[in-house]
């Protein structure tokens, strides 16, 4: 895709975090099978591990000091949305990290900056790992 910003600004919060949630599995699980040497049992319980709110929230704070001006935007709306359930094994902050989390991964693969997406994932990963 590559929606304009106009576009993209059309999209609710939850929209974008509902897109970005896809879209950061996929790049876990792209990850855990590039590592190799892996069950499908494991990499689908690694998978799990990795896209959980509270691992998602983790990953955020580790992310912000590499985002742009404009990617911090999109992020805050995410975190600022107002979600109906939190789920039992994450705190309302970790939530709303994970959410913003996504929605900025919604904003990047609907905007056509998928080499962003990797390459914010990929320093991410290589810096702190999981």
């Amino acid at each position: 895709m590559n929606l304009s910003r106009l576009e993209i600004d059309s999209i609710s919060n939850l929209g974008l975090a509902h897109m970005g949630d896809c879209v950061y599995e996929i790049l876990c699980r792209a990850y855990l099978c590039a590592k190799g040497d892996k069950t499908v049992e494991h990499l689908h319980r690694d998978t799990i591990r990795m896209v959980k709110a509270t691992t998602q929230a983790r990953f955020a704070d580790k992310m912000l000091p590499l985002l742009t001006e404009e990617e911090l935007a999109y992020y805050r709306r995410g975190k600022n949305s107002h979600v109906h359930a939190v789920p039992k094994s994450a705190t309302p902050a970790e939530y709303a990290k994970a959410t913003g989390l996504e929605a900025l991964f919604g904003y990047l693969f609907l905007s056509g900056q998928k080499d962003r997406a990797n390459e914010i994932f990929n320093l991410v990963m290589e810096k702190f790992g999981e």
